[in-house]
């Protein structure tokens, strides 16, 4: 694997495609801006070069931003050649461990990752492709250091209708019965959007257990939910 370091002018960094992070600007973002105006970027960023010239972020989406804030017109960064799968695996690993992720994000990034793997693990061992989605959770979670169960629960959660998602985040339904919840199909979940909003409230666990329940066996209707 190539790499160097250099500086690369903002304006010819790019986003990495579908990146799960929020780059928010936050009280975080205010401190990262003034050590940056005070002290520089103490930190390169990690980019991989694109076809036309540009670079594609793998970390360092937030120093790119505070730059910008700060009237930095380059950033340091370290160039390195990764293929898309590699990219990906590299870009969520090293965001995964900021503060304050959001539950859709974590989400979002494991079912990335997870993908990842999957095609990697194609690439290499076509007999393993039914065990591929087994051993990729139990992958990510030992280097999340989190169990498989939860990758697996985390992942469920992209499931869920936007809005749904958004509650998760704003900590507005709680996680477990979020999970559930997304077994439901779509038109259900949307079925339950309005429920939500008429009732202001979310299901409990047991009630989005036997929301689950009544899905699958194709008798939730409004009246029963």
């Amino acid at each position: 694997m190539t790499e160097y370091i250099t500086n690369i002018p903002v304006e010819k960094l790019r986003p990495f495609p579908n990146h799960p992070f929020q780059v928010r600007d936050d009280d975080s973002m205010r401190e990262t801006v003034e050590s940056i105006k005070t002290y520089g970027v103490l930190q390169p960023a990690i980019v991989r070069p694109t076809k036309d010239g540009d670079y594609e972020i793998l970390s360092g989406h937030r120093r790119k931003r505070a730059c910008e804030l700060a009237g930095r017109k380059t950033i340091p960064a370290i160039v390195r050649e990764l293929d898309d799968d590699a990219a990906i695996i590299f870009m969520v690993d090293s965001n995964l461990h900021r503060e304050n992720i959001l539950p859709s994000e974590r989400a979002a990034a494991y079912k990335m990752k997870m993908e990842a793997l999957k095609r990697q693990g194609l690439r290499t061992d076509l007999t393993s492709a039914q065990l591929a989605p087994k051993l990729t959770t139990e992958k990510i979670g030992e280097e999340a250091g989190v169990s498989k169960d939860t990758v697996k629960r985390f992942i469920r959660l992209t499931e869920l209708q936007p809005e749904l998602q958004q509650m998760v985040d704003e900590k507005k339904m709680a996680f477990t019965p979020a999970v559930e919840i997304s077994y439901l199909k779509p038109d259900e979940q949307k079925m339950l959007l309005d429920t939500i909003s008429s009732e202001q409230a979310t299901p409990s666990l047991s009630q989005a257990q036997r929301l689950k329940k009544l899905s699958q066996s194709g008798e939730l209707t409004d009246d029963s939910m």
